[in-house]
């Protein structure tokens, strides 16, 4: 059985990735920076849990390493785990873009050395998958300065490692979701109508209707996406950074 590794595992997209992973057959190893919300995700899908903080590499090495000797391979990994923060750009503090760039930007960075290293060790020809956003693509975003640096980062490092990693037979590619509904969405309504001074379900119409297939996407639609390029269909797809939001941006 292939294994996968999917990193932020412990609520939204990150646990859709993990039920739609092992809906196809992988062995799931659920990892969050919360375990217990790990542990949920893992008893829904059947698989395990562990405590992964992405910014520490050596954290991220240490989950690689003792996921591939209890199970024998890590075949996927997707780095997922991510944080946002909504403010202006002229308000956004060192302490808040460190963090940003920590969790979304350097993040995928240690756990991607950490994957690779662990799978050239074992000459597995894996797939590492990274949660990018729309955001990756267009600074025409509000409130989110900090987030679209990081996310276009995502986009230009998945490039960088899709070329460094294709001798070894390792494919790289992002997802770029669009307004995806989610935890993490209910907190964006909130901090965007405040800044806008209207209420949060004008913001939710807002970005409806800056959807054009009509509505908020699911985090399901995410994971059907994930699962598409982690799987043998994908092979021959690498550096690519996968739109996934309904045409809300198009490139």
């Amino acid at each position: 059985m292939s294994v996968a590794v999917v990193t932020g595992a412990g609520s939204g997209i990150g646990r859709a990735i993990a039920a739609g992973l092992a809906e196809r057959g992988f062995e799931v190893v659920a990892t969050d920076l919360d375990l217990a919300a790990a542990k949920d995700t893992a008893s829904a899908v059947n698989g395990t849990a562990m405590r992964l903080d992405v910014t520490d590499p050596a954290s991220s090495s240490s989950v690689a390493e003792a996921v591939a000797d209890s199970h024998g391979s890590i075949d996927v990994w997707v780095s997922n785990a991510g944080i946002s923060k909504m403010q202006p750009f002229l308000d956004v503090s060192p302490a808040d873009l460190r963090q940003t760039l920590a969790v979304n930007l350097e993040g995928i960075f240690w756990c991607g050395q950490a994957a690779a290293r662990t799978m050239i060790a074992r000459s597995i020809r894996g797939t590492i998958v990274n949660t990018a956003s729309m955001a990756g693509k267009q600074g025409r975003v509000p409130f989110l300065a900090d987030y679209v640096a990081s996310k276009f980062g995502v986009v230009g490092l998945t490039q960088a490692m899709a070329f460094e990693l294709a001798p070894h037979g390792i494919t790289v590619n992002s997802v770029c979701p669009g307004y995806v509904a989610t935890p993490m969405q209910d907190r964006e309504l909130g901090w965007e109508a405040a800044l806008r001074g209207v209420r949060p379900e004008e913001v939710r119409q807002l970005w409806i209707a800056d959807t054009p297939l009509g509505r908020l996407e699911t985090p399901e639609d995410v994971a059907r996406a994930v699962a598409f390029l982690a799987g043998p269909d994908a092979r021959f797809i690498t550096g690519e950074a996968l739109a996934v939001n309904g045409g809300a941006f198009m490139d």
